[in-house]
Order: C-alpha cells, then sequence, then structure tokens
C-alpha cells in the first residue's frame, strides 16, 4: 500500500541534519504506544509524515512527545499540503529556524506554540 504521504525523497543533508533522529517505523511505532500498522494509518490519514530514507520510511524523532504525535501537526501538514508543498518541502520548512517565532516551527508545535505556526503555514497557500 502506497500513501501519499509516505514520499522516496533526497533531503539535501543540511535539512536532514536539521530533522535530527530519525525513527523506523518499529520505532514510531514503540514511542507512540501502538502498532506499525496504526503508525502506518497515522501516515495516510496525514496526522504523521514519514519519509523514505534508504528505500524505508521514516519519521522523524520530534514528531514524536510523551508518547503522541506533537500537538497541531496533523494541522500543520494540511495546511502545507494545501499550500502546494511536497513532503519533502514540507520537512525542510518545518525544521528551518524562523526569528519570529523564534526557533523552528516544529520546535514551535512541539512547545504548544502552534497558532502562530499555522498562521504562518495558512499564509502561504494563498
Amino acid at each position: 500500500m502506497t500513501t501519499h504521504a509516505t514520499v522516496d525523497s533526497a533531503l539535501d543533508p543540511r535539512t536532514d541534519a536539521m530533522a535530527g533522529e530519525w525513527l523506523a517505523l518499529e520505532e514510531a511505532a514503540r514511542r507512540l504506544e501502538t502498532t506499525p500498522n496504526r503508525t502506518k494509518q497515522l501516515i495516510s490519514e496525514r496526522k504523521l509524515l514519514a519519509i523514505r530514507r534508504d528505500g524505508n520510511p521514516m519519521v522523524p524523532a520530534a514528531f514524536i512527545k510523551d508518547g503522541q504525535v506533537i500537538k497541531g501537526l496533523s494541522g500543520t501538514l494540511t495546511l502545507l499540503s494545501d499550500a502546494g508543498f511536497d513532503e519533502g518541502e514540507t520537512v525542510r520548512w518545518l525544521f528551518t529556524a524562523d526569528d519570529t517565532l523564534p526557533g523552528t516551527p516544529v520546535e514551535a508545535l512541539a512547545e504548544n506554540r502552534g497558532t502562530e505556526v499555522r498562521r504562518r503555514a495558512q499564509a502561504m497557500a494563498f
């Protein structure tokens, strides 16, 4: 089963490094305290994003906090998709520092500062 939220991607090395730790689906499932099948379902529902790296779907560890997908990630993924971002561009945007937040959008989401992140993502859709 192919999902549109899991793509083969050649992230540029800087973005790959900025994203930090990457998790195989089994490890992401373990951290989410669920099954790999449920993790795949989260990806297909665009509640979580995975990028194929070396042929295997991988999830940035920063998307998971305290056994949950970080609050606001799903809505942000939808907004970025509506703005025409593909999965690789979405990861780059989420992990690129923004001095006006401050920090990266994914850090802001993890710190429950998602309103500003979603405002920026929504503005890009217009």
